[in-house]
């Protein structure tokens, strides 16, 4: 019974540290974002999304210092169908030039 009770002390713990690193990078991921005046049109830098989370229905962003340089519409998300199917075709063209051949 004890070590119940520690588990979900550590996993509510674990939890709460979760929601403040999202805080921290904000709702989006978004580390800063620059919008051109007038227009929908945004520079942004976010962390790129960790490899082995592609394949989640819900990915997570690194925290190394890996960060991507964005140009583009202000309403981008980086845990999107685009910025995934973007990091994918990234990962394969990688892996392609590394080890094909």
């Amino acid at each position: 019974m004890k070590v119940t009770k520690i588990m979900l002390g550590v996993l509510l713990l674990a939890g709460t540290f979760g929601a403040g690193a999202a805080s921290i990078w904000g709702a989006e991921g978004v580390i800063s974002k620059v919008q051109m005046t007038g227009t929908n049109y945004c520079h942004m830098k976010f962390p790129a999304i960790r490899e082995e989370t592609l394949s989640w229905d819900r990915p997570v962003l690194k925290n190394d210092g890996d960060i991507i340089d964005f140009y583009g519409p202000c309403n981008y998300d980086p845990l999107g169908k685009d910025a995934i199917q973007a990091q994918k075709l990234d990962q394969q063209r990688r892996w392609s030039r590394e080890y094909a051949d």
